[in-house]
């Protein structure tokens, strides 16, 4: 199983607030205990409580949402199979990708779950654009796509949970990973669909990096009163 340099705490890490954020940079973390963080600081939160951006990166493993079907595991090739309570279907995290986990008090925002999907997708296709990449997405299917060799790739994932109104999990970015476990399931249970990254178009970026550029746009996105 791979594993990403370095590690984190979900439960320790430096804050930069903006507006009623805070954003957390955790460096690599354990997936399971990054997802129990986030049930626990879910459970814990008050009308109060600032929402938080957590950007990480895992080592490999391939999530289950609610819905998901084992069967979009399409062979077993040695990494871990989780079944966790987000949405969508299956997907994998790896080295070389960024997640941003979003713990956003919906009912404080005043907007529901297809509002704040659109806010999330509209934000990386801006990011993206700025760094060069055409992007799109689509209302059946979420997520962010482009296009690699005239075929339609996804470079982004994108999968909520919503508990008293709250939300928690988000997105993740391919940014310069190894993209071959993907080839053992059906992406999204999508049987077929190719993924993409950054590095395929030339964007050198860390995932550091691309998430010192992307998680203050997602801040400003879900915090604006005017949906674009």
């Amino acid at each position: 199983m791979d594993g990403c340099a370095g590690s984190g705490d979900a439960r320790s890490a430096d804050l930069a607030p903006q507006r009623r954020w805070a954003m957390r940079r955790l460096g690599c973390t354990d997936y399971v205990a990054t997802w129990r963080a986030m049930q626990a600081f879910t459970d814990a939160r008050t009308a109060g409580t600032p929402d938080e951006i957590w950007l990480t990166e895992h080592g490999s493993i391939y999530t289950l949402g609610l819905a998901g079907r084992r069967e979009h595991v399409l062979r077993d090739n040695g990494v871990p199979v989780l079944k966790v309570d987000r949405g969508g279907q299956v997907t994998y995290h790896g080295p070389g990708q960024l997640v941003v986990y979003l713990l956003m008090d919906l009912k404080r925002a005043q907007f529901g779950v297809r509002q704040t999907v659109r806010r999330i997708e509209t934000c990386v296709i801006e990011w993206l654009g700025s760094l060069g990449i055409s992007a799109y997405g689509k209302p059946s299917a979420p997520g962010v796509y482009t296009v690699v060799r005239n075929a339609e790739a996804k470079i982004a994932a994108l999968g909520l949970r919503v508990r008293n109104g709250c939300t928690y999990h988000g997105l993740s970015v391919n940014v310069a990973m190894n993209l071959a476990p993907f080839a053992d399931i059906n992406p999204c249970g999508y049987p077929g669909l190719a993924v993409t990254q950054l590095a395929d178009f030339d964007v050198v970026r860390t995932v550091d990096q691309a998430g010192a550029e992307l998680a203050p746009m997602l801040a400003s996105r879900l915090a604006s009163d005017t949906l674009t």
